[in-house]
């Protein structure tokens, strides 16, 4: 193990550009149980991140305890945050991962004060909070200490099976508080998931941790996000999906297509262009330019499709456009807004 200490406030001239004097970084990690990853362990000021209201998504408080995410999912929405720390959205986001190392204690704080109104908050909406880093640091036990212990409901949207080792304490805080349960799961082949979400568990063993939720009382929503065009949206690959998503005793479904936000988009046309090269033009028609959104066209054709065979497999469920901001939509983590306006990098750090 190599530990490479920094001290607050104290420029590093060998340190990745942007994290020179990133914000209370304590200190950068590396191990050869990551390998080819680096933990920058900061410091932070803040838990409760406030969404803006001008945001779509369902919710209006959230707790991110990593940026970056070691899933590595080609198409992730939340890719360009990283950006924002002149780090890159593609294999820097993946390998550089932030950890606020003091998180549980701030997040004590915030709920001690007398403000806090005791509103959901939404866990797993920028990256992962069950990604590998949480193996190692074990943030999310205190999280949902804090959050019970305080009156608080939350959501926890995941593609992690690590969610299973926590599943006792989640049972626990559902006896005092709202607790929701989502788990990711996109593509259900395991050659393609492998060459898409390379860091993600394989489908099956997160249909076995929906499985294990359920069975421990929970009702568990399944995000079939995002559907790939040509990839994921035929009957039959639907089909299969819906029909073991059915199987783990998941009681809800969400579906939604493919987003292609700024970051993202271009990483996942590289990723397109070497594994897929048939495919590339179809993609561009459907996302032209800088558009993020498949087209409504689109949309509606593979709402249409979805939508008899959750009928078919007695599953409640909707598409993720028929849920307005309000609606208690666990964990909506596929509409969280990547702001780009002059204020954009100042609001998503409130997000992040």
């Amino acid at each position: 193990m190599r530990w490479r200490g920094q001290e607050l406030g104290v420029a590093d001239p060998a340190a990745l550009p942007g994290l020179e004097r990133l914000d209370g970084l304590v200190r950068s990690v590396t191990t050869p149980e990551f390998a080819g990853m680096t933990f920058h362990e900061v410091a932070a000021k803040s838990a409760l991140n406030r969404v803006p209201a001008s945001s779509a998504m369902p919710f209006d408080w959230t707790v991110n305890p990593y940026r970056g995410c070691s899933h590595a999912c080609v198409y992730c929405f939340a890719r360009g945050t990283h950006e924002y720390l002149d780090l890159d959205a593609g294999h820097d986001f993946d390998s550089q991962i932030v950890v606020k190392v003091n998180v549980v204690d701030v997040l004590r704080r915030e709920l001690a004060q007398p403000s806090w109104a005791h509103e959901p908050v939404a866990l797993g909406t920028n990256t992962d909070p069950y990604q590998r880093a949480e193996g190692r640091y074990a943030l999310m036990p205190g999280i949902i200490d804090a959050l019970t212990e305080s009156g608080t409901p939350f959501s926890i949207l995941t593609k992690g099976s690590l969610l299973r080792r926590d599943l006792p304490q989640l049972v626990d805080a559902a006896s005092r508080v709202r607790v929701s349960l989502a788990m990711s799961i996109a593509v259900f082949d395991d050659a393609l998931q492998h060459t898409i979400e390379p860091g993600t568990p394989k489908a099956q063993a997160r249909l076995q941790t929906v499985q294990a939720a359920a069975e421990a009382g929970f009702r568990v929503t399944v995000f079939l996000m995002p559907i790939l065009p040509h990839l994921t949206d035929s009957i039959p690959a639907l089909d299969d999906a819906l029909a073991r998503i059915k199987a783990a005793g998941a009681a809800r479904v969400v579906f939604g297509a493919l987003h292609l936000r700024p970051g993202a988009k271009a990483w996942f046309l590289q990723w397109l262009d070497r594994e897929h090269p048939e495919l590339v033009s179809s993609y561009r028609g459907l996302y032209p330019g800088a558009a993020a959104y498949a087209p409504q066209g689109y949309r509606t054709w593979l709402s249409r499709r979805v939508r008899p065979l959750l009928r078919v497999h007695g599953l409640d469920g909707h598409d993720e456009d028929d849920s307005p901001r309000g609606t208690p939509v666990p964990g909506l983590a596929a509409r969280a807004a990547v702001v780009t306006t002059s204020r954009g990098r100042a609001a998503a750090d409130r997000l992040f």
